[in-house]
């Protein structure tokens, strides 16, 4: 069974004292991070309880897995060919500092994960999901597009979704901290059957919400996030710099994916992804007519 490690002790409480709740225990699943909120905050949330955490670890005395969930933001792909095979050999983001405080604080937690394996001997297994979807989840990636009043701006054009179906993707953590042969593996998570934005929208406008959508080509994506960086900087920051050419280039230019190692550690998806979207768009669906 599993058994929740008090979250308060990670990061206000003393190390010495979370290390005594994991008497017993012989795998960590952390999946705990900050999704938004100011860069401080999310540090907090993010690196500096997994930090408490593997201190904790360590403070134990004992040799216990940690089952890190990782991202897809912490891949390097803003500079590499449009259609790259992203798997888990692909480099690290060079540029965090270019990216988002979410992509930042991820880049950083997985860092300190394997800084603790080297260092301390800490057992440690990463996955890193695509776009976790399923029924509680949210509608749309910033894979899909923006989405403002009124109005949905299509950016990933043809480009493949990473989609992780919820389900799957429990599955796959599971695995991975039951495995011996996953101690200090990386693992790409996400589905076989993948869908391009296009082919997500399109479902989504027609069986949950019509959206009046207006997609823009990559290249003239990369021209008007050109002018956003530009006149952030003309105005010395009255405009935040949401779009630039490398955060459309990490997120829009489009890449392939590979999941063969984690389908080589014996993990298959249970649901596959026309079930998972029919789910999805229902669960959509009906909150839209309940609301």
């Amino acid at each position: 069974m599993f058994r929740q490690f008090p979250y308060i002790s990670l990061l206000a409480g003393s190390v010495l004292a979370a290390a005594a709740t994991l008497a017993g225990v012989g795998v960590v699943y952390h999946l705990a991070a900050a999704l938004k909120g100011a860069p401080a905050d999310m540090c907090l949330n993010t690196v500096v309880s997994s930090r408490n955490l593997l201190e904790a670890v360590v403070r134990s005395g004992r040799k216990i897995r940690v089952v890190l969930v990782s991202s897809f933001s912490v891949y390097g792909v803003a500079e590499l060919p449009r259609g790259h095979v992203v798997d888990e050999n692909t480099v690290l983001e060079p540029h965090p500092e270019k990216r988002d405080s979410y992509a930042q604080t991820k880049l950083r937690q997985e860092c300190l994960f394997h800084e603790y394996r080297q260092r301390h001997g800490v057992p440690v297994t990463v996955l890193r999901p695509g776009v976790i979807y399923g029924p509680g989840g949210g509608a749309m990636s910033s894979r899909v597009g923006l989405r403002l009043p009124g109005l949905f701006l299509h950016f990933g054009g043809d480009n493949l979704l990473p989609l992780s179906y919820v389900e799957n993707c429990a599955e796959a953590i599971v695995l991975a901290g039951q495995s011996a042969q996953a101690d200090g593996e990386i693992y790409n998570v996400h589905d076989d059957e993948l869908v391009t934005s296009r082919q997500y929208l399109k479902r989504y406008t027609r069986e949950v919400e019509p959206l009046r959508a207006v997609s823009l080509p990559y290249l003239l994506l990369r021209f008007a996030s050109a002018l956003v960086e530009r006149y952030h900087e003309y105005s010395r920051g009255q405009l935040p710099a949401f779009l630039t050419p490398y955060k459309a280039a990490a997120t829009w230019k489009g890449n392939r994916f590979d999941n063969g190692k984690l389908k080589r550690l014996g993990w298959r998806p249970s649901v596959s992804t026309e079930e998972g979207l029919q789910r999805t768009f229902g669960y959509l669906r009906a909150q839209l007519a309940h609301a």
